[in-house]
């Protein structure tokens, strides 16, 4: 909570914002995903690492790394538009994980203009339901980051 008051006190949007567990135990990790020019970017940052929870805040922009995302896509359709949304989701390496005589729900990783495309392609069927994951992170190389 006191991570979003940062931003929004300042009238910042947060993107994505991912938790989870870090690698060291008792500790979480934020991966948080926002625009701005490098000026803001470096106040928000100044910021979030005078919280006292706050161990270290990293920015990534210009950074070695690796980011993914993650969506689940229900859709709902007929027998005759099942083949053209299994094709769609093949060409995105989606993986089926429900298929049902209404419809069917997709997994796809990827980076976020990928999950954008296969989104857009997917816009003249019945898409019933879209949740993504935000971007998620890591700095190449063994470094802790």
């Amino acid at each position: 909570v006191r991570v979003a008051m940062v931003f929004s006190r300042r009238g910042y949007n947060i993107e994505s914002l991912v938790v989870s567990p870090a690698a060291q135990e008792g500790f979480s990790r934020m991966t948080i995903t926002c625009s701005g020019d490098e000026t803001i970017l470096g106040q928000m940052i100044k910021q979030l690492q005078k919280l006292i929870d706050v161990v270290r805040a990293v920015d990534h922009t210009n950074d070695d790394s690796y980011e993914t995302e993650i969506a689940l896509i229900k859709i709902r359709c007929e027998n005759q538009e099942r083949t053209e949304i299994l094709q769609i989701a093949e060409h995105f390496g989606a993986k089926v994980v429900d298929y049902g005589r209404q419809g069917v729900m997709l997994r796809v990783y990827g980076s976020s203009e990928k999950l954008d495309a296969m989104r857009a392609l997917f816009q003249g069927y019945d898409v019933a339901e879209i949740v993504r994951s935000g971007k998620i992170l890591m700095a190449r190389g063994v470094e802790t980051t």
